[in-house]
């Protein structure tokens, strides 16, 4: 499966995403790793199964194993980090903020790609996770690297629709 034949699997109802499917993998503001990498980031933070084997194919000729590798480990690390992180923020009793974390982030620190695509996919993640903490923080660290305002909005209109597509396609096998 690929992404059109994912696209071609939706209800009509959803034919927004299906058109923003379609021009979001036109998108031209993002080179081909940050793109791509992004939509399998996103697939894979879904947890939706056709979402992810659809773009898996779509995507895994136009990254290499280490891009690959590296937006997986992005959605692996922050899916640990987004609740930990979320828990931080939303909890009001201070002592917690003093705490370390105490887990291990070693993907964050060698995902061996550039640094500024590994922090844009662990932004997007961060965005269908719902962790404001993290969305600060990799916001600000990729702004840091030359990451337009641009750029991090088409990385956060992939992550949307990935995200809405996973919902559509669990909610259609129900």
């Amino acid at each position: 499966m690929s992404l059109e034949a994912l696209k071609d699997s939706l209800p009509d109802y959803a034919k927004d995403l299906k058109l923003n499917l379609s021009s979001l993998a036109r998108e031209t503001v993002l080179d081909d790793q940050k793109k791509w990498g992004s939509f399998l980031a996103a697939a894979h933070a879904t947890g939706d199964a056709e979402t992810l084997k659809s773009i898996t194919a779509e995507v895994e000729d136009k990254l290499s194993p280490d891009a690959l590798n590296a937006a997986k480990a992005a959605s692996a690390i922050m899916g640990m980090n987004n609740v930990y992180y979320r828990f931080l923020h939303l909890v009001k009793a201070p002592d917690y903020k003093q705490l370390p974390a105490k887990l291990r982030m070693n993907a964050i620190a060698n995902p061996g790609v550039d640094k500024a695509d590994f922090e844009l996919w662990s932004l997007g993640v961060s965005a269908i996770n719902g962790c404001g903490m993290c969305m600060e923080s990799h916001e600000a660290e990729v702004r840091k690297h030359g990451v337009t305002a641009e750029q991090v909005q088409a990385v956060v209109r992939i992550a949307s629709v990935v995200s809405a597509v996973a919902a559509v396609k669990r909610a259609e096998a129900v």
